[in-house]
């Protein structure tokens, strides 16, 4: 008899948690959201996450409160949403490098995206282009390869920093072109472009918004953009692929995660959320304003998205022998 009683009892407490457990989620959210992005205020990164903050915000009925933690490449970010409460009120706006690149790196970036955080949902994409000075005698790709095989290590190309996607975007198209191209790494896009306007340096990646103004007014010439598609705001500009470099791809991307363990209830409210937002036209608009792309996917497709982004850039991380300072 004791021992049914000490059955009943615990199928009670199990009965009584689910069903706290379920009003809890079914209240969520209750109290503002935390959005915690990696750069600082005014760039690309911090105007993407506002966007997708206010449009959460207005379907929450709830604040999505914006915290910039810049520093260490965005790992300081990361680490500090991978140690909060897997709850659902402190997400990640996690960028290319976050959550699938630094983690190849850095020796010790302080946490890990493939284990520390479930997947919500991707946001958008960022086209980059390959521009040359006017005065490179190359107005396509073979042309600029020829170049680079005709000189090995003469023409350069200039990147926002080391690890950065511009200096990834070069390591993989001198890897997949196989070609020697010198790497000049500055401190952010400004520097680096305006180099490349002087004459200093031959070529850089950058993304297609900021370069289309130099674009259009001729201070550089756009060869390639590094997407799968072609860029609506660069018509007639080839992709990479088609080129000249099959299999090249790279997007800057953007996508928003939780901690790890946070309930699959909460996070399938939050893609559903995100994704409806994205399919607004009014939003769409917004972003295009700003040169991205929507990409809205399930959790589980940005799961696997991520897992994918990591194990291509891993291998060429490794075997170009990049690695940051912690």
């Amino acid at each position: 008899m004791q021992g049914w009683i000490r059955r009943a009892a615990t199928g009670l407490l199990f009965a009584c948690a689910a069903t706290a457990a379920g009003t809890a989620l079914a209240d969520y959210p209750d109290k503002p959201v935390r959005l915690v992005v990696p750069f600082p205020p005014g760039g690309a990164t911090d105007l993407l996450a506002r966007e997708i903050g206010n449009a959460l915000s207005a379907r929450l009925h709830q604040p999505v409160v914006i915290d910039n933690r810049p520093g260490a490449g965005g790992n300081l970010a990361a680490i500090a949403v991978a140690r909060a409460p897997a709850d659902g009120y402190t997400l990640l706006f996690g960028t290319f490098g976050s959550l699938a690149v630094n983690k190849s790196l850095y020796d010790k970036p302080g946490y890990d995206p493939l284990k520390d955080f479930a997947p919500v949902a991707s946001v958008a994409y960022l086209p980059n282009v390959l521009v040359v000075h006017p005065s490179v005698p190359a107005r396509t790709v073979p042309e600029l390869l020829a170049l680079a095989r005709k000189e090995p290590g003469k023409l350069t190309y200039g990147s926002f920093g080391n690890g950065s996607s511009s200096h990834l975007a070069g390591e993989l198209f001198t890897h997949l072109a196989g070609v020697d191209i010198t790497h000049i790494p500055y401190k952010g896009s400004a520097a680096s472009m305006t180099d490349l306007i002087g004459g200093r340096i031959t070529m850089m990646f950058d993304s297609v918004s900021t370069a289309l103004p130099y674009i259009r007014d001729k201070r550089v010439r756009a060869l390639a953009v590094t997407t799968q598609k072609p860029s609506e705001q660069l018509p007639g500009v080839p992709t990479l692929a088609a080129a000249g470099v099959p299999g090249y791809e790279l997007t800057a991307w953007f996508g928003v995660a939780a901690p790890a363990g946070t309930p699959r209830a909460v996070i399938d409210r939050l893609n559903g959320e995100i994704v409806d937002a994205l399919k607004q036209p009014d939003l769409a608009a917004r972003l295009a304003s700003q040169g991205t792309v929507p990409f809205p996917t399930t959790p589980a497709q940005f799961g696997s998205y991520i897992r994918a982004q990591y194990e291509k850039w891993d291998s060429l991380i490794k075997s170009a022998e990049i690695k940051l300072d912690n």
